[in-house]
Order: structure tokens, then sequence, then C-alpha cells
């Protein structure tokens, strides 16, 4: 469905477990809106458009480039890391199905999974914080998860990475 070049493309799926509520996310640039099979099409019209407008108010106004990656990790690094972290390089990459990010320890260089761009910033900052630790301390050692949980909002954001891997939706808005 898509009715004009200011809408984003969006991907109807009708579901006949769902009663009452409507979901919506991005999957790979088109908005995916979840809603109950019996709903009509005046209702689907209408869900739709307000599903669309919580899924733009969700999203960042523009993707972080690999630059914005690098600098968010400079800043946390002298912030939350006391300087300790070595970085080659960071960039988003699109083949991580099973890890958030990944680190190379000998070059510092850092990975971070593309199924984060639409993540809240502070769950990306915790998983930038342990990729940098992981560029002084090898492993998941004490030491290593002492310095890693000192991420901002470290707890709440391995529950929302739990619930990611669990359940699967970076911007699930619900109505």
């Amino acid at each position: 469905m898509q009715s004009d070049e200011s809408m984003p493309p969006v991907r109807v799926i009708r579901s006949q477990r769902r009663r009452r509520t409507a979901q919506a996310r991005w999957v790979d640039g088109v908005a995916e809106v979840r809603i109950p099979a019996a709903m009509s099409e005046r209702e689907e019209r209408e869900v739709v458009q307000k599903m669309l407008r919580k899924l733009r108010g969700s999203r960042q106004s523009t993707p972080l480039s690999d630059a914005d990656l690098a600098r968010r990790a400079e800043t946390l690094n002298a912030t939350v890391l006391d300087g300790r972290a070595r970085v080659g390089s960071i960039r988003w990459v699109g083949n991580q199905n099973h890890r958030w990010g990944s680190c190379t320890t000998a070059t510092g260089d850092i990975r971070i999974s593309d199924r984060l761009r639409d993540a809240p910033g502070y769950v990306l900052d915790a998983v930038i914080v342990h990729e940098l630790t992981h560029t002084f301390i090898p492993g998941h050692t004490a030491e290593f998860w002492k310095w890693a949980d000192r991420a901002p909002r470290a707890e709440r954001a391995k529950g929302y990475l739990e619930a990611l891997q669990r359940y699967g939706s970076a911007t699930g808005a619900s109505s």
C-alpha cells in the first residue's frame, strides 16, 4: 500500500490472532503495520495513518552515519570509560543477525548491527560502550562488566535488547 510520494512504503499484515490492537515497526525502510483480520478498509486506512505518525515520531529525524557513530563513540569513551578505549573504526554493518555489535580487539575496529538504527539512543550507547570496553578488556570477565555497565541506563538497555531478541521489533508502536 502506497498512496503518494510523501508516504513511506507500507506493508499491512492482517492477523487472525490480533483482536483489537495494531502494531507498527520499520522493517528495512518499510512501515510494517499489523492489524486485526476483521478490521474494515476504512478502519485500516485510519489506523495506518495513525501508526505512521507514531513511527515517524519514534524514528530519528536522520539516520546516524558512520561518522555520527564515531563521534558518539568518542564522547562515550571520554565520559563513561575515562578515555581507556582504543577505537580503530566504528561503522554500521548489515550482516550481523545474531549480534548487536562486535569488536576486533587487536585493531579496535567496531561493527554495530544496523538492526539498532531505530533503537533508542540509550540502547545504542550501551552497545557502543560494550564494544568500546572490548578494546581494552577482551572477554566478559567481572572487570569487563564493571566497565561496560557504566553505560547510561545499561540495565534498561539490556532488557530492551533481550525483548528485541525475543520478540523482534525495534520500533514497535502500539495502539
